[in-house]
């Protein structure tokens, strides 16, 4: 098997990348020019004048000055809608077969349209993140391991005339033929839509498994791990799959779990970081001396960067008007954007939810630093989640403790507001301490938390309470696996029903 292996690897290497390497901001505008041109004829290109644009000289600036830029309430209220009631030739030629579920953190429910283009271009994307592996200088024999994704059920929902599921389970139904020997669990697991049935069959099969590579959300791949370990009576994961070498994660930071995962291998993985989203698949880390993704720039997707602070988004995390936005070839390096996307899924100019820093804007590279809706301002504190998370890594190591969730809201404390924080914690140590670490942190990093501090933001108050709370309140609010991420910034109202929903279960 490992000649087989090191044939797969030469094979890579002589072939190279699926998608290549093209000069991005060139790239980006023969996209969106590919884009405006395919929908053109529809009903939003229409609306928006896509031919007109099409003539301007400078399309990107046309682009951004006739088509506003949209949220998901905005773009389902006012046009996809229209395609969840059969409709065609909306915001993308032809109808729907498939629309991607999503709980969000930004939204209570969404409804995200996921095209043939779409598909097409997140397996062409796909493709690209298992030969891109090879970057990281893996022996031969890796390449002929399986791959365990774990992501939501493959059992599609059939509604009218289309199917409807979570992301990751819509591509994994529609994985080419060629990959099934490589993965599992397998479709007949994964079609398994109860969450904890799902996991208990696959730590039923995992020995009969040779698992090389994990691609999951951490906190559901922590889970799984558990019960794999504790199923069969292991000490370690490695003990049934001493291959195991790769970590593929994303979609929210790994850092907070990486010590508590790590306690349950035998020796640290190769970890590699992707960024697969509702809307599409938006990057992949290529080079194994960053943590840094790499953009799609010619993969069916049009970035804009839109500055993440109180000039251009408002306090519900949304762009303001006339806010200035930078296409690639004009945004900076290590600044804080809200990142817009337009698509081959009709998706235009769309608030993704999340927020980003260009890290290497030559190779077109980013870091997620939070989500839009994760933006703390009640007060003008101007708190990011990328902010939030750095004040969370002191805690961990001056108090010697492992903190994976949290969340966090401003709550009234007569005419002002005080910060509450619920922190999961595998030990705890005195709250108030903590809470006077945590805000001594964020003063030094935040020099407008440290104003607000100054005014009416009167004090934080931290409560350490079991990870297990938030993953059951995820159970019986929203669901268990699959994409679901635990929301970091609360309004109050929600707030004060978790801090219920704790008091209950503690």
């Amino acid at each position: 098997m490992a000649v087989i292996g090191e044939l797969i690897k030469k094979a890579i290497d002589f072939t190279g990348f699926i998608i290549s390497d093209p000069d991005p901001v060139k790239a980006q505008k023969e996209v969106l020019q590919k884009l405006l041109e395919t929908a053109k004829l529809t009903a939003f290109g229409k609306a928006y004048g896509f031919s007109e644009i099409l003539e301007s000289d400078d399309i990107i600036a046309a682009y951004q000055s006739k088509v506003p830029a949209h949220d998901y309430d905005k773009m389902h209220s006012e046009w996809w809608h229209y395609l969840l009631e059969g409709h065609q030739n909306v915001t993308w030629p032809g109808g729907q077969q498939y629309f991607a579920l999503s709980s969000g953190t930004t939204s209570n429910s969404k409804s995200i349209p996921v095209t043939d283009d779409m598909l097409a271009a997140i397996r062409k994307a796909g493709i690209s993140e298992i030969t891109n592996i090879n970057a990281f200088n893996l022996p031969g024999d890796f390449f002929t391991k399986q791959i365990l994704m774990l992501g939501s059920s493959t059992a599609l929902i059939q509604k009218d005339d289309h199917q409807e599921g979570e992301i990751s389970g819509i591509s994994a139904s529609n994985l080419p033929t060629w990959f099934g020997g490589f993965y599992k669990p397998g479709k007949e697991i994964a079609d398994i839509a109860d969450w904890d049935e799902r996991v208990k069959r696959i730590a039923e099969e995992a020995p009969k498994w040779d698992i090389g590579c994990i691609s999951g959300i951490p906190a559901w791949v922590e889970l799984m791990l558990k019960e794999i370990i504790s199923h069969n009576n292991l000490k370690n994961i490695h003990e049934i799959w001493p291959n195991l070498m790769v970590y593929t994660t994303g979609g929210v930071a790994f850092e907070p779990y990486k010590k508590s995962l790590e306690q349950l291998f035998a020796h640290p993985l190769i970890y590699i970081d992707t960024y697969l989203a509702s809307e599409g698949f938006i990057a992949i880390q290529k080079r194994p001396d960053t943590t840094s993704m790499a953009l799609f720039p010619d993969n069916g997707i049009f970035y804009e960067f839109v500055p993440f602070d109180g000039d251009h988004v408002d306090e519900d995390g949304l762009v303001k008007p006339g806010a200035k936005v930078f296409s690639l070839a004009d945004a900076e390096e290590n600044v804080e954007y809200v990142l817009l996307i337009s698509t081959v899924s009709g998706a235009w100019r769309y608030m993704i939810g999340d927020t980003v820093t260009i890290t290497d804007k030559a190779r077109a590279e980013i870091k997620i630093t939070g989500r839009t809706k994760h933006f703390l301002n009640v007060v003008g504190s101007q708190l990011s989640v990328n902010q939030m998370n750095i004040g969370l890594r002191v805690i961990e190591q001056e108090y010697d403790v492992v903190i994976k969730e949290f969340i966090v809201a401003a709550v009234h404390r007569g005419d002002d507001y005080i910060h509450k924080w619920f922190l999961s914690c595998d030990k705890f140590p005195d709250n108030e301490k903590v809470a006077e670490s945590l805000d001594k942190t964020l003063r030094e990093n935040n020099k407008n938390y440290n104003v607000a501090r100054g005014r009416a933001l009167k004090g934080v108050e931290t409560v350490l309470i079991p990870e297990e709370i938030f993953y059951k309140w995820s159970e019986e609010t929203k669901k268990l696996g699959g994409q679901v991420k635990i929301p970091r910034v609360m309004k109050e109202e929600d707030f004060l029903e978790f801090a219920a929903f704790v008091d209950k279960n503690l």
